[in-house]
């Protein structure tokens, strides 16, 4: 039996040039990015008058409301990871060829052409800020395209009839093996009071996949001579936008406030365990979360915790999102209160087959996602 790769095809508005993709996300694994890897058609036509080909990778980052852009205003900016002449140019080697390139360009024909285009290694991850209701308009976040067009030159304006340019996504994917088990312990002092209070948190575990409960341990441990009121806990989604000197932004997904087992009278302790479900379905309506970023009529989930190799490339073009469970004690009006957070990571496992194989004869290639031709966006 031989087994065959689905693939994702798209055509500009007049034909004449044809985007083949295998997949449409592409994951950072820190060591290193996939590549995009595809295929163009190119119309005899075309061939035959000698029209260039071009090929581009762009990270596009819109940190402002489409709608608002007025007077000039721009709030988007777009950075071409990768350009170049894809015809006429030099012939591929057939040993750099991906299984799923050769068997498209032996279907068809002589007028295909491969390219490979690699993602830099500080390239951001896709992310999308869930927009308010009621506003229009192409949301604010970090997207990335494949765009293929015909032009004289690589900086031509390029014509919408002979442009096609095809969403993709880059992701991570959760480490195989878990981290250090989350715990922390804070303790407070009062003027002119003996003792203190200590509140002890920790998490089942470090790293949650979507949908998952957050199991929070609290324990209090009331040495002073006060009492505790009510706990809270919370789970907060970090969000920073770097390429603003004060784009820090924190909101409160989930949060369940309990009084079972208070008062904490001095002297007096007191554990127990309480839940929290960060989900999307709870923040529907909440302007500015960080979403997972998509391509066509994808289900939307909350975004995945962004993974960095080191520090240094925080920096890089794009949104670093986070996640931490915040956990409060309510002393009253005069005795304050108490807190104490921890991160943790939130993302999707990796799929035990991320490829999506169907049966096809041995020569062709026989199954093809058709797209809606769209000259601009996904």
């Amino acid at each position: 039996m031989v087994m065959n790769f689905k693939v994702y095809k798209k055509s500009t508005p007049n034909g004449k040039l044809s985007l083949y993709l295998g997949k449409r996300d592409y994951v950072d694994y820190l060591s290193g990015i996939e590549p995009v890897d595809g295929v163009v058609l190119i119309d005899q036509n075309y061939v035959d008058t000698g029209r260039k080909v071009w090929g581009q990778l762009i990270c596009s980052f819109r940190y402002g409301r489409e709608e608002d852009e007025v007077m000039g205003l721009n709030f988007q900016k777009d950075l071409y990871l990768t350009s170049e002449l894809l015809f006429p140019g030099p012939q591929k080697s057939e040993e750099n060829l991906t299984k799923l390139q050769d068997r498209l360009l032996r279907k068809l024909g002589p007028n295909a052409v491969p390219f490979t285009f690699k993602f830099p290694p500080s390239a951001p991850s896709s992310v999308t800020l869930q927009p308010g209701e009621g506003e229009k308009g192409e949301p604010c976040g970090v997207t990335y395209v494949v765009k293929i067009y015909s032009g004289d030159t690589e900086t031509d304006i390029t014509h919408k009839r002979s442009t096609v340019m095809m969403g993709i996504r880059k992701i991570q994917y959760a480490p195989t093996k878990q981290g250090r088990q989350p715990c922390t312990v804070v303790r407070k002092d009062f003027l002119l009071s003996p003792g203190d209070l200590e509140l002890e948190v920790t998490l089942d575990k470090q790293l949650y996949q979507h949908g998952e409960r957050i199991a929070v341990n609290v324990c209090v441990r009331n040495n002073s001579n006060k009492v505790v009121k009510k706990i809270k806990a919370l789970v907060q989604q970090g969000i920073d936008v770097v390429i603003f000197q004060n784009g820090q932004f924190r909101t409160v997904i989930d949060a369940v406030e309990t009084q079972d087992g208070c008062p904490i009278n001095p002297g007096s302790n007191l554990q127990k365990v309480l839940y929290l479900s960060p989900e999307l379905e709870k923040n529907k309506n909440r302007r500015g979360i960080a979403l997972d970023g998509r391509v066509k009529k994808d289900e939307a989930e909350l975004a995945s915790s962004t993974l960095l190799l080191s520090p240094d490339v925080r920096e890089s073009f794009g949104i670093v999102v986070s996640y931490a469970v915040k956990v409060k004690l309510y002393l009253g009006a005069l005795g304050g209160e108490l807190s104490a957070e921890l991160p943790f990571i939130l993302m999707r496992p990796k799929p035990v087959d991320r490829i999506k194989v169907v049966n096809a004869d041995n020569e062709e290639v026989e199954e093809f996602c058709e797209e809606k031709v769209q000259p601009v966006g996904n």
